[in-house]
């Protein structure tokens, strides 16, 4: 009798040596999911600040041409490009600094915190914002007006104007905040209604004799080949039979991932713990408390177990 002949299934061995160990194809350790996240957001998180952004955009151009339009009716003696420095340079400064409202929104949307661990945090935020929002208004106003006007830029006292400007950038931010707020909450309902329902696992149908045995591709370890019968080895301990060649069961048991290691088995590589060399380039694949020969005739499913 051929030594690949000699299959018996037997207790897992124990004290191998650590060297022999292999990595296995779907057993080689937890991997990274390609979460396509940036920076630590989500895509869901990075749709809903952009859709956020690009509204404030919109909003941010449509005040400022108002504003220009409206200056320039009042106070005409002004002309275009004066007001059009201050509004466009405040505009400018506002699509910068609108990353601060944003973080705040995504920080509130992520932990849920309570009023009064959030008004702290607004109130920094607010003014940060507001300080950003004047210092980098002013000083491309005054390389504007330096380039296009040939002339300094005043903004004026700091003690007064400061004050008026921190009154609007409080409703700027506090505009902006909810805006991004609810940008978020938007796509984190829509991903939740979008997420697809997890698929049933595939299953199995095992006819043992009158008997049909339905059972989830998971819990099958390996099939062996038993005269006119292959036997199953299921991961509970069962050992249902069916008659059936193993060449007959090879093409459907293919299609959920089986690997052919030996003429008289097939295994199931999500459910290999190890491999271990059994001489002559043959090795004994571990499947729990399980062995299974993997014969040195089957190169490609050796090469396929260690991944």
């Amino acid at each position: 009798m051929n030594k690949d002949d000699k299959v018996v299934a037997q207790p897992r061995a124990t004290g191998q040596d650590p060297r022999d160990q292999r990595a296995l194809a779907g057993t080689s350790g937890n991997r990274l999911a390609a979460s396509g996240a940036v920076f630590g957001m989500s895509g869901e998180e990075r749709q809903g600040i952009w859709r956020a952004w690009l509204l404030g955009v919109g909003l941010i151009s449509c005040i400022a041409v108002v504003n220009v339009l409206t200056i320039r009716h009042d106070a005409s003696r002004l002309g275009t490009l004066a007001p059009a420095i201050w509004e466009g340079s405040s505009a400018l400064v506002t699509l910068v600094i609108f990353a601060i409202p944003a973080l705040v929104a995504l920080w509130t949307t992520r932990a849920s915190p309570r009023w009064w661990q959030a008004a702290p945090v607004h109130v920094l935020a607010v003014v940060i914002y507001s300080m950003l929002h004047v210092s980098g208004f002013v000083l491309l106003r005054k390389a504007a007006y330096f380039v296009l006007l040939h002339q300094p830029y005043q903004f004026g006292s700091l003690s007064t104007e400061f004050p008026y400007e921190f009154r609007k950038d409080m409703m700027a931010y506090g505009l902006a905040s909810i805006i991004c707020y609810l940008s978020l909450r938007r796509s984190g309902r829509q991903a939740g209604i979008s997420a697809p329902a997890p698929s049933a696992p595939a299953t199995f149908d095992i006819r043992d004799g009158a008997r049909l045995l339905r059972v989830t591709v998971d819990e099958i370890l390996a099939v062996r080949s038993a005269g006119n019968y292959t036997e199953f080895l299921l991961r509970d301990g069962r050992r249902p039979l069916m008659r059936s060649s193993l060449n007959g069961l090879e093409t459907r048991l293919s299609e959920h991932g089986f690997v052919r290691i030996h003429r008289s088995w097939l295994v199931n590589p999500a459910q290999v713990s190890g491999l271990r060399p059994a001489g002559s380039g043959d090795y004994a694949v571990e499947l729990g408390d399980i062995e299974a020969p993997l014969s040195r005739r089957f190169p490609t499913a050796l090469a396929a177990l260690r991944g």
